[in-house]
């Protein structure tokens, strides 16, 4: 197993770097030399007021510094990855508060052996030195069902406490009042996590196997086992585990959690988690607590305490029973890594506006059917049929120069063709018929491609009436469509996309007169030759226009899957129409 890669310098040096980073990059934040301390520059506005002070292993950043600021910590002292700082930083950061005029200290802290022994070490070495200070013990994992002597381990709510605290201290009370609320507050604060993949610590190995596939629940911040392993389900389905687990009434770290309870929510990404898996788990954590009663008040969703590129996410709760504490969690704070939020609360929010009213979509229109709508629906399923089984081909070959999802968005409009068909009847207008499919081009296709299509079916629906849908005007209808995609994407033959399939065989079809269209086969023959001569010709081809443009022609060793794919209406169309006129 090899050591995962890290965009760092050394790993002897990287936690220095990245706090100087941190600290360059903000104005209201300033080290503590030689201490691995990070301060809020204004000191002088802390005195005669309650200094807090957090921290611990680095590598669950924003944690702690990036929560420095007015409103929240006044510094954060840092240890190497994973390991708790050592007294003498934590001494040098409570003295320095001290002498700049603060009226007691109180230290946030992760129930962690280490974090408890070295931080609780400086606070006796500085009530000897005559500073007034206190510490407060963060324990708000729920994850195991007996909790040892050790304790339950502290997690992600930490953040909220900082945050609390720091309200309560720039409003002027004293460190026995807040020491006092936030012990109360804690009964009420907890933390489950769950991973889909490890981390690893800096040139070291990741710190636990993870088959592929599988998850882990109640895993602590350093990548400590946690109590179960599983098959990843859905969203919905690990929310509710997370959730039920959390409130289990036979576990001794359970949060106790009743319908009507009024809770503070922060879901946090511990590391790998994409912005589009957050904004799904966070939607499914506030469906779910909405449907037991709770009511959300606020609702964060983030990177707050990370555990390096963990994948995985951390549900907390906050219950909040008392007016005065959303009050103390809505008060301002200049700290970096601290959300924007809102002062609304999120259950019970009509969050769904109205769209403006813009008519009738073309294909939820029923028309009357015509003489052509037999011929036209057997071509249309021919089409949808045969992008359907060409799906996995055209995401590999969209793979090469995008996210290789050619093939997916092809589905997505043929399903949505095929649902259409099925339950309207075809129109007999041909331009109705396409003008209704560039409708769903636009709205399920999605993407480029859907544009493309869009533009594409708009601009040849005009040329085909119901007095007017002879071959010659079908040949015109395509023409137009082409020259709309070359006018608006930019892209001419020969930059491999799609119009390397399409404008040659537009050449040929625009050899259609209005005569029967069975007595022209031969022209759409070649067409299709055509098409699929052009679709072959991009391998290999330096790409001119979109996103293939930006990647290295030595690269693109297949076809352009936008060109494949028009070469297989072109054929999937013949194949229909063949068949029609055979029997």
């Amino acid at each position: 197993m090899e050591t995962r890669k890290k965009l760092i310098n050394d790993v002897s040096s990287c936690v220095d770097e990245a706090l100087e980073g941190l600290v360059r990059s903000s104005g209201g934040l300033s080290l503590l030399k030689d201490h691995r301390v990070v301060l809020r520059s204004d000191l002088d506005r802390l005195k005669g007021k309650v200094c807090l002070l957090s921290g611990g292993g680095s590598g669950h950043e924003p944690a702690h510094a990036g929560f420095v600021g007015h409103g929240m910590l006044s510094a954060a002292v840092a240890g190497a990855v994973f390991a708790s700082p050592p007294p003498a930083n934590i001494l040098a950061a409570i003295l320095a508060l001290h002498e700049a005029g603060a009226s007691g200290v109180l230290l946030i802290v992760k129930n962690y052996t280490g974090d408890r022994l070295n931080f609780g070490l400086a606070v006796e070495k500085a009530r000897q030195k005559g500073v007034t200070v206190e510490m407060v013990l963060v324990a708000d994992d729920c994850a195991m069902d007996s909790i040892s002597k050790a304790g339950r381990r502290g997690l992600c709510g930490t953040i909220l406490i900082h945050k609390l605290g720091g309200a309560m201290a720039e409003e002027g009370c004293s460190l026995d009042q807040i020491v006092s609320r936030l012990t109360v507050v804690l009964k009420g604060v907890g933390t489950l996590g769950v991973s889909l993949s490890p981390c690893s610590v800096p040139g070291s190995l990741p710190t636990f196997d993870l088959k592929p596939g599988d998850m882990e629940l109640g895993l602590g911040i350093h990548g400590e086992p946690g109590i179960q392993r599983s098959e990843i389900g859905s969203a919905d389905q690990v929310v509710k585990t997370m959730i039920d687990h959390m409130t289990n009434p036979d576990s001794q770290s359970r949060l106790e959690l009743e319908s009507g309870d009024t809770v503070v929510l922060c879901v946090n990404n511990l590391g790998a988690l994409s912005g589009l898996e957050m904004g799904v788990v966070t939607g499914a954590v506030l469906a779910y607590l909405e449907s037991r009663g709770v009511v959300v008040a606020r609702a964060m969703s983030g990177s707050f305490m990370t555990s390096l590129e963990m994948g995985g996410v951390s549900v907390t709760l906050m219950k909040v029973d008392q007016d005065d504490l959303l009050r103390l969690f809505d008060a301002s704070t200049s700290a970096p890594a601290w959300p924007n939020l809102s002062a609304v609360c999120v259950s019970g929010r009509d969050f769904v506006v109205e769209a403006p009213t813009m008519g009738p979509r073309s294909q939820d229109i029923t028309y009357p059917t015509g003489p052509l709508s037999g011929v036209m629906e057997n071509v249309l399923e021919s089409i949808c049929l045969t992008l359907q089984r060409q799906r996995t081909n055209l995401n590999i070959l969209d793979q090469e120069c995008g996210d290789g999802d050619c093939g997916n968005t092809h589905y997505d409009f043929t399903q949505a063709i095929l649902l259409w068909i099925r339950n309207k009847p075809i129109p007999g207008c041909p331009g109705k018929l396409l003008a209704g499919l560039a409708g769903l081009a636009e709205e399920k296709m999605g993407g480029t491609s859907g544009a493309l299509y869009s533009l594409f079916l708009n601009a040849a629906a005009g040329h085909v009436t119901e007095g007017q849908s002879h071959p010659a005007a079908w040949a015109a209808a395509v023409h137009a469509g082409t020259e709309a995609i070359r006018r608006y994407a930019g892209a001419e033959p020969g930059d491999r996309t799609m119009l390397d399939a399409l404008c040659p065989a537009v050449k040929e079809l625009m050899k259609m007169t209005p005569e029967p269209l069975s007595e022209q086969m031969h022209v759409l023959c070649a067409a299709v030759q055509k098409a699929d001569h052009g679709a072959e010709g991009t391998r290999g081809l330096k790409a001119g226009a979109g996103r293939a443009s930006y990647v290295s022609s030595d690269r693109l060793a297949h076809a352009d899957a936008g060109a494949v794919g028009v070469a297989w209406i072109f054929k999937a169309a013949l194949s229909a129409l063949q068949r029609h006129y055979a029997q």
